[in-house]
């Protein structure tokens, strides 16, 4: 079978999301094509002659921008079978299976999807590969395998090269290769907000040591410098991860890493952050959230603000980098409450640690989510959006969705004409400042610019930000479908 894995959007990296699921699929024997469309055009000529279309969606604005596509993969070949995998495909079956999408898998997808195709191939072709029928709707149930896998070696061979891809800005100047791999999925927490919680509710799958090596080892023969960990959680299986990076450092010590972790399990495994700074992790970034104590609450994130204080001490003590995230913009969110995430930020000097697009998020409400749990947000919410893929909602303040667009537009400029984290966040200061009505020019009140400067990449968006329209079109254009001639950079 002709087997076309897409992805529209991954933080800027290259998709272990289509890697991992191509071994499988080759291995079985199907002809795979593997598209980027952040990276590369539509291959409309491919569309045609494929049996199967799948699109990777891990994340929510992935999965709005795969849904755009399927009218015009649709026009390209009406006899295509329609695949959807990955954490948000699951949770928007209903919809999904409205607009004609005929497999849904969620979970640990690749075996899933291996055998899906197969089932199909027995259903629908003769031996020598050729389409009997067309395929037939009726598999919409959606596929949540939490299966131990046995995995294998991703294959990168048809995707974009890695310098294509978001690079590491070091604050030396320059810049390094990033690659990006994955050594466990799903997580062992409850998170009210967090999108994989529907998906695996509290179970996490590692993927074997030498496999991830051997992932890193191809990235590095391809130029890597660095890589990028992009477990929902390092420390989920702490042993597991400190393994492998032992193991990364002894064959690879100048290869640097970063690595996601949440603020619970910083300090359970304080003792092992001297081995994650001795074996080459450049920065850790951490899911803070909010500061306020009974919004943490309601996200059921497990720690406190004291909790990422004293994180924040321990980095510093250690010589670690800790970048932070935040959802700053919840229903639950005053005026005064988001000033004072501004001030702790400038107080302890994290400016340049806070990619500016954080400050500006909104909380983020899709289907499926724990947060529907809470009273006050099913009381708060409009009806389901299926265009947004979101339960809508407002603040009661109005100040404060005017403030939030306010500060994405100045994210997204300051990312357009190159300015500094520090200038940007003065602006968003003075912004909140003026809406308060306090002299933002004046005094002492404004914080002093930092003189730090950290490495980030050159694609700061988050996967739980909720993209206004303006940034949605922009996302939109990088992934329309394009003829084959168009110059992509």
């Amino acid at each position: 079978m002709k087997i076309i894995l897409i992805s529209t959007y991954e933080l800027g990296h290259q998709p272990f999301g289509l890697a991992s699921p191509a071994a499988w699929l080759r291995r079985s024997g199907a002809e795979v094509t593997c598209l980027d469309l952040s990276r590369q055009p539509l291959q409309e000529d491919a569309v045609r002659a494929a049996d199967v279309v799948a699109f990777y969606v891990p994340m929510h604005t992935a999965t709005r921008l795969a849904i755009r596509l399927i009218e015009p993969i649709r026009r390209l070949n009406p006899r295509a079978h329609l695949c959807f995998y990955g954490l948000y495909a699951p949770v928007n079956q209903a919809y999904l299976g409205e607009l004609g999408v005929e497999t849904i898998i969620g979970g640990e997808f690749e075996a899933a999807l291996a055998n899906a195709i197969r089932q199909l191939a027995d259903k629908h072709c003769y031996g020598d590969g050729s389409r009997t029928t067309a395929p037939a709707a009726g598999l919409r149930n959606p596929t949540i395998s939490l299966e131990r896998l046995s995995f294998i070696p991703p294959d990168r061979s048809q995707l974009p090269p890695l310098r294509q891809y978001a690079h590491l800005l070091m604050p030396e100047g320059g810049f390094k290769v990033a690659g990006y791999t994955e050594a466990s999925r799903g997580c062992k927490h409850l998170c009210r907000h967090c999108p994989i919680v529907p998906v695996y509710k509290g179970i996490f799958r590692i993927v074997q040591r030498e496999v991830v090596l051997e992932d890193i080892r191809q990235q590095v023969d391809a130029g890597a410098e660095h890589i990028t960990f992009g477990d929902p959680d390092f420390f989920n299986g702490p042993a597991h991860a400190l393994t492998i990076v032992e193991a990364l450092h002894r064959e690879f010590p100048q290869l640097s890493y970063d690595v996601t972790i949440k603020i619970e399990h910083l300090l359970q495994h304080a003792e092992s952050l001297r081995k994650l700074r001795d074996t080459g992790c450049l920065f850790v970034t951490s899911a803070v959230e909010s500061i306020d104590e009974a919004i943490l609450a309601r996200l059921a994130k497990g720690h406190t603000r004291g909790d990422f204080l004293t994180v924040v001490a321990l980095f510093r003590e250690l010589g670690l980098i800790l970048q932070p995230t935040f959802v700053p913009f919840t229903p639950w969110t005053s005026l005064s409450g988001y000033r004072a995430l501004l001030a702790l930020v400038a107080d302890e000097d994290l400016v340049e640690n806070v990619a500016p697009i954080q400050l500006g998020i909104r909380l983020l409400i899709p289907a499926g989510s724990r947060l529907l749990e809470l009273d006050d947000v099913r009381n708060a919410i409009g009806n389901f959006d299926s265009s947004g893929l979101v339960y809508p909602w407002k603040h009661a303040d109005a100040r404060m969705d005017m403030l939030s667009a306010c500060v994405q537009e100045l994210a997204t400029a300051g990312d357009r004409l190159k300015r500094s984290r520090t200038n940007t966040f003065m602006r968003i200061w003075r912004a909140a400042s003026e809406l308060a009505g306090d002299n933002a020019a004046s005094g002492d009140a404004v914080p002093k610019a930092s003189t730090r400067t950290i490495p980030h990449f050159t694609e700061p968006w988050y996967c739980c930000a909720e993209p206004t329209q303006d940034q949605f079109v922009a996302f939109s254009s990088d992934v329309r479908p394009q003829t084959q001639s168009d110059t992509f950079f």
